[in-house]
């Protein structure tokens, strides 16, 4: 690469959706304009959405254009053998002030074979939640293809899914197939492997400014859930100045990390590792530089950057692959 390798941030790319909301803005500092913005995707190679650089002197640049010019600069050595030059993960901040649609995402075999994608696990942190918001995940009791169907005919689907009241804080690990949805009332960062494959089995009979209704994915779905009970709340410990280990899976390990003074940071060049600030702010010092972030903001550190010290009082997730 031409330039020097540093922490990179990126344009947020912004969703309107029928359920967003204002949140994005007034409690994250996104730049949205819409009373309906739903989702603010911070870091993402889904065809369509790539990401810009925002700082720097890559600036303007992509990330995909960056990756093809320097791979293990900044993908790391075991993710670029792993993956190629295809960045495996996806990060987004939502704003739900409706619920939203219930949904399933397919395991990596079928996303494959369907859509030749990868599959979508993914994870969620509660970064803020109204009094008795709720998500739903996975089933009360082990079910199956018939039960399911008989329920969603007769609109009678939650009274077989399992409702989670929630709170700041709280992380929930969404193994594909697990049939879900975000509650009204949240704002969430969402950490999952590039995907944008969703089959929606049930919106509530919404319909958008024009009268539609939103198409669902029923017969897609059937192959894709998973019927059994699932736990999926994680436990974690919030130990300052460490990285608490939150999810730690085949497609990203997530850490928590409780700020109150400085860590001082070492890595291999293994992994990029991505922070996502969930609340509080942090400064960066690399070389004789200092960068500074703020609540939800994303930073990319490329694998490159093996040595620097994190400072100040923030609330911060720690993603890489293991």
């Amino acid at each position: 690469m031409n330039t020097t390798v540093y922490p990179l941030q990126f344009e947020p790319i912004l969703k309107d959706r029928i359920w967003g909301g204002e949140k994005l803005k007034t409690i994250l500092n996104k730049p949205i304009e819409s009373k309906i913005t739903g989702e603010s995707w911070e870091l993402s190679t889904v065809e369509g959405d790539i990401s810009v650089i925002a700082n720097g002197g890559l600036k303007g640049k992509s990330l995909t254009d960056v990756i093809d010019l320097a791979p293990n600069e900044i993908l790391g050595t075991k993710v670029y053998e792993r993956f190629g030059k295809q960045f495996p993960l996806l990060f987004k901040y939502l704003d739900a002030r409706e619920d939203l649609s219930i949904q399933v995402h397919p395991n990596d075999e079928l996303a494959k074979k369907r859509h030749n994608s990868f599959g979508k696990t993914e994870m969620w942190y509660i970064m803020q939640a109204d009094t008795d918001s709720k998500i739903i995940v996975g089933f009360k009791e082990k079910s199956n293809a018939n039960e399911y169907l008989e329920n969603l005919k007769n609109k009678t689907l939650l009274t077989i899914l399992d409702e989670v009241k929630v709170k700041e804080g709280d992380v929930f690990f969404l193994e594909t197939g697990t049939v879900h949805a975000i509650g009204a009332g949240l704002v969430v960062a969402e950490i999952q492997q590039t995907s944008d494959i969703t089959y929606r089995i049930y919106d509530f009979d919404r319909v958008d400014a024009q009268g539609n209704t939103r198409e669902l994915h029923i017969d897609l779905a059937l192959e894709a859930i998973n019927y059994n009970k699932v736990d999926t709340y994680k436990a974690y410990d919030k130990d300052e100045n460490v990285s608490n280990t939150i999810v730690n899976c085949p497609y990203f390990t997530t850490n928590f990390i409780p700020l109150n003074d400085f860590v001082t940071v070492t890595k291999t060049g293994n992994s990029f590792t991505v922070y996502m600030c969930v609340d509080g702010a942090f400064e960066l010092e690399f070389g004789k530089n200092i960068y500074k972030y703020k609540k939800g903001d994303t930073v990319l550190i490329p694998a490159a950057m093996d040595y620097y010290v994190i400072s100040g009082k923030a609330s911060i997730l720690e993603i890489y692959i293991s």
